[in-house]
């Protein structure tokens, strides 16, 4: 079978659904590829280059759709892509299936297959396959370059001769893909960087990348994460009251706000309105990751760029991907190869669209004259971070009384090693020489009295490591003391350099130790 690619007919798009390096793994699953001349020209990749690779270049796009027998494309198909789909073919694409019934029904009246890529479940199988995220990914790192492109002023604080330069304000609404990639392209600039998503579980991983998570002070039972798919889920009218009146409270604070709040099948929610454009300072700059559904921000303008009267920026591009269009396209063009990794289980060239595959099945849209959209729940659940138990203190009295059951526990063990060792040494001492008895016992005693008194050093004095080896080090030196008594001068000489080098040991361990407790000291 033959796998191709079109030349995207959106204007400005500058991705493609096949690269050079995507085509030569889709040859190795036993497939033939072919291009339509120029399809990767905007993304930096030549005919020439495809060419090499081993794809077939065809001349337009009527010859590409009627070669092919699956085309894989960036962009929901227009009318005029619609009329090329036939029986036994498969697209796989961006197809926006919540909003494209016209696409739906054509696909169906052809009987082809449509596979959309924004329909992957979101489970740990699919990640490789979840275009969404590769795409959302870049997007939230370009936000950011464009938010600064249009700020003006410096992300990270700086003091010199000419003055203090105070570091920028930014908040990101939402905390997925988009957001974090945001976080951490904002927060990597050196800008005092805050995050929000109704999804606490979150709050964790923003506050990792070096962001402060915004709680409202509110409480509400969240839906699990794993319940929509990993996606968040509507909220309640209280809740999105308490969220816009926190907005309304940091809004004059912040310089740069990013906005990347989707529901998956609904309208972009709005989530910065008029009031809080308004309470921003000039110059601020707001970024409207969710421009192509309608926008969080009240006064976006998809693809457009606007200043409000009150000098703040609004950015609704929708294109932030296609600006980076190499790597968008390297990233997609790999989504797309692990799709039908998935399709070819026998790599023999041949799809296998089995529908009983939980993620096949959940990307399908129409499949042998039938639509098939919305898919069931996927059978696996995306890992959702399970709640956090509450933890009871505990009062004095209890704490003193497992202290004290921990003493005894610990008081009977060592009358028990000791018995264990005196019948041993007993039933030694029946049978081996004194000579060798005496030498016996002081390793013995020093392996003992040794171990108690180094181990009974508090750990959070040295670490775990340097008290192994501590205690080891002590155990040379009681047995080295005890036999300084020795009338050999060979036993005194040896036990005089155990103890020097015992004593380097320990203490070069804590000095060590101390070093590293100073580093976690405030100056």
């Amino acid at each position: 079978m033959k796998i191709g690619t079109p030349k995207e007919l959106f204007e400005g798009e500058a991705r493609v659904a096949m690269t050079p390096s995507s085509a030569q793994q889709l040859q190795k699953l036993g497939y033939d590829c072919v291009l339509e001349s120029g399809a990767g020209v905007l993304a930096g990749f030549s005919d020439a280059v495809y060419a090499e690779a081993g794809v077939e270049i065809v001349p337009n796009a009527a010859a590409l759709w009627e070669a092919a027998d699956i085309v894989a494309k960036v962009r929901q198909p227009e009318s005029d892509e619609l009329k090329y789909l036939a029986k036994g073919k498969t697209l796989i694409s961006f197809f926006n299936p919540a909003g494209n019934e016209e696409g739906m029904e054509a696909a169906k009246a052809a009987g082809s297959n449509v596979i959309a890529m924004e329909m992957v479940p979101r489970i740990s199988r699919a990640q490789k396959m979840d275009a969404l995220s590769s795409m959302a990914n870049i997007a939230g790192y370009r936000a950011v370059i464009e938010a600064g492109n249009n700020f003006g002023r410096f992300f990270t604080g700086q003091i010199t001769a000419a003055g203090k330069v105070p570091p920028a304000r930014v908040l990101i609404v939402g905390a997925g893909v988009a957001g974090l990639a945001a976080i951490g392209t904002s927060v990597a600039l050196g800008a005092v960087t805050y995050a929000f998503d109704v999804r606490p579980e979150v709050a964790e991983q923003v506050e990792s990348m070096g962001a402060e998570f915004v709680y409202l002070d509110f409480e509400e039972e969240q839906q699990d994460g794993s319940a929509t798919g990993g996606y968040a889920s509507v909220q309640s009218e209280e809740f999105r009251n308490a969220q816009l009146a926190k907005f309304r409270e940091i809004a004059g604070d912040m310089d740069i706000v990013i906005t990347t709040a989707l529901i998956p099948n609904r309208p972009a929610p709005k989530l910065w309105l008029e009031d809080m454009v308004k309470a921003m300072k000039p110059g601020s700059v707001i970024v409207d990751l969710a421009a192509e559904r309608g926008g969080n921000v009240e006064g976006t303008v998809k693809d457009e760029k606007v200043v409000t009267d009150n000098g703040v920026t609004i950015v609704g591009y929708t294109d932030f991907p296609s600006r980076m269009g190499a790597q968008a396209s390297e990233l997609y063009a790999t989504n797309i190869r692990h799709m039908m990794t998935d399709l070819t289980p026998e790599k023999d060239g041949q799809i296998n669209h089995n529908m009983e595959d939980d993620v096949i099945r959940g990307a399908t849209v129409t499949f042998e004259g039938e639509i098939t959209f919305p898919p069931p729940p996927p059978k696996i659940q995306a890992i959702a971070a399970q709640p956090k138990k509450e933890v009871k203190e505990k009062t004095p009295e209890e704490i003193k009384a497992e202290e004290e059951a921990a003493a005894r526990k610990a008081g009977r063990q060592q009358i028990g090693l000791l018995v264990a060792g005196a019948v041993i040494m007993g039933l030694i001492g029946l049978y081996a020489p004194a000579a060798f008895m005496g030498h016996f016992i002081v390793f013995v005693l020093a392996v003992f009295i040794g171990f108690q008194v180094i181990w009974g050093v508090s750990h959070s004095l040295h670490t775990p490591l340097m008290a192994v080896t501590n205690a080891i080090s002590g155990i040379i030196i009681l047995g080295s003391l005890l036999q300084l008594g020795s009338g050999s001068w060979i036993v005194l000489l040896l036990a005089f350099i155990s103890i020097l080098i015992a004593s380097i040991n320990i203490v070069g361990g804590f000095m060590v130790t101390r070093r590293m407790l100073q580093m976690f000291q405030k100056s």
